[in-house]
């Protein structure tokens, strides 16, 4: 009897991967490449944040309260009230409310800054509001100095105490609060890339998303019908 010979079934064939292009590329972070196009603007935003501790000093130095003393004979004489412990604590208090209140503040300039959205901004944030809690502490002290010894000696002078900081820990509060701010602007936005606005934005390295090591158009097999 003869025998039909069926055609054999074509063997399956594995998908071809689609390169990604477009948006679906930027769905991914783009690492280095994405650092390196921040670099410049990220230097800058240290420094204009640093520059933040001129007014939050002057402000600490206006606003901390601080006693008066009149130089009599026997020694100094508060003028209005005796000096407590709760003086010191609201200098403290008085330093770290403005640091919470610039940290939050520039955390949401640097998110509103779009375009550049991204890790480099977040460590910078960081780096600029450190240097700028720092420079606000010492324009703080050096404006509140204390009396001379000369002063001090000048018997009929009026003297004021020194500002001085007296919790350290309270320079991390600006840095904590601008960081905080900046994370939860993140956690609320809907888009992988952060609403990145820049037509420059940065391609995810790899074989599959465009990067340096894509593989070239013509290097993918087409698919068999």
């Amino acid at each position: 009897m003869p025998t039909t010979d069926l055609p054999s079934a074509a063997p399956a064939e594995e998908p071809v991967p689609r390169r990604r292009t477009g948006s679906a590329a930027a769905a991914y972070w783009p690492g280095w490449s994405e650092i390196r196009a921040d670099l410049r603007s990220s230097v800058l935003l240290v420094s204009a944040l640093g520059l933040t501790g001129l007014p939050a000093g002057v402000l600490w130095w206006a606003l901390a309260p601080r006693l008066d003393f009149r130089i009599t004979s026997s020694g100094p004489v508060p003028v209005d009230a005796a000096p407590t412990s709760e003086l010191l604590i609201a200098d403290d208090g008085v330093f770290a409310l403005l640091l919470a209140g610039v940290g939050l503040l520039c955390g949401i300039v640097a998110w509103r800054i779009r375009r550049r959205r991204g890790v480099a901004t977040l460590v910078a944030l960081a780096l600029g509001t450190s240097v700028g809690a720092a420079l606000a502490w010492q324009v703080g002290e050096y404006l509140g100095a204390g009396p001379t010894r000369a002063q001090l000696a000048d018997v009929g002078a009026r003297v004021t105490t020194s500002l001085t900081l007296g919790s350290l820990p309270a320079l991390a509060l600006a840095p904590f609060a601008a960081v905080l701010a900046y994370l939860i602007a993140v956690l609320c936005t809907h888009s992988d890339d952060l609403g990145r606005t820049s037509g420059e934005t940065p391609v995810a390295d790899g074989p599959m998303a465009g990067g340096p090591d894509a593989v070239p158009a013509g290097d993918i097999p087409s698919r068999v019908s």
